[in-house]
């Protein structure tokens, strides 16, 4: 009984869209369902608290996970005052090459094997060529909300990024592109990242955004490459933070508190950094 209340208490109300924008981009796409665009989730303006954050869901670069990490994800955050804005980037449409494995797969104690943090399982030239699409997404995601901060009642210099899975090495990537071609605009303020590590070398300067990573220590490659990216933000004296739990089951997204598992605390924790770093105000 107790289990069948708190998840009936859980149960988000569904975010709907309020605005629509597509992206720029230097892809010449024909499909008009292809084009990179976003779809902005506002709080009620009375419990609006400035913060905005840019949802990249997961779904292996191939599809995205839009029901579980933008829309049920948007209405967490609008709850508590946060302007979300899904990301639909770009993805990799082509067939997997013939011949291709898997490589072998590494355990949370050895992040050591993805130098510079690159826990991309399979580099390709189409593959990365996506990626680069997908950050520039990213990047110009980051640029649209600030042009609309004064509209859509954000503070943008507190606009992030939350990326799940693969969305995470979207997020990183475009963060990694948006310093090197020294593109203030397209910088995010934080980062967050569940379960999604880098997908190519990371290269950190002390003044990289602050960065909170979340991952479970049994999830192959992904909790290793994830302590390696962790070590490539503090070796540059970068601001990070990384939480590895040791229990749970099932995807990575919003989840019931039962009690039962620290894995399914990971949201309120996301909140409480988002206000310690000073991105929401402690009321």
């Amino acid at each position: 009984m107790r289990k069948w209340l708190l998840s009936l208490l859980f149960v988000p109300i569904v975010a709907s869209a309020q605005k629509q924008y597509f992206l720029p981009t230097d892809d010449p796409i024909v499909d008009e369902k292809e084009k990179p665009m976003i779809e902005v989730y506002l709080p009620k303006q009375e419990i609006a608290n400035g913060c905005a954050v840019v949802l990249c869901p997961g779904g292996a670069m191939r599809w995205l996970s839009w029901e579980s990490d933008v829309i049920k994800m948007a209405s967490f955050l609008n709850e508590h005052g946060i302007a979300a804005i899904g990301l639909r980037y770009h993805l990799n449409k082509a067939p997997m090459p013939q011949g291709m494995k898997m490589p072998p797969m590494v355990d949370v104690t050895h992040p050591e094997a993805f130098p510079k943090a690159d826990a991309n399982p399979m580099h390709t030239p189409q593959g990365d060529s996506i990626i680069c699409l997908a950050a520039k997404d990213a990047m110009a995601a980051i640029h649209m909300v600030r042009d609309h901060a004064d509209e859509w009642h954000i503070d943008k210099h507190k606009v992030g990024y939350l990326g799940f899975s693969a969305g995470g090495g979207v997020a990183i990537a475009a963060t990694m592109l948006a310093q090197a071609a020294g593109a203030a605009e397209g910088i995010p303020d934080f980062i967050c990242t569940n379960f999604g590590p880098s997908l190519g070398p990371v290269d950190i300067t002390k003044d990289a955004p602050p960065l909170l990573i979340m991952t479970r220590a049994d999830h192959p490659n992904v909790a290793a490459g994830l302590v390696a990216l962790f070590m490539e933000w503090k070796k540059a004296g970068a601001d990070a933070e990384l939480h590895i739990y040791g229990d749970g089951k099932g995807p990575y997204e919003l989840m019931t508190q039962t009690g039962e598992t620290t894995t399914e605390t990971w949201s309120t924790q996301m909140i409480q950094w988002l206000k310690a770093k000073g991105f929401i105000k402690v009321r």
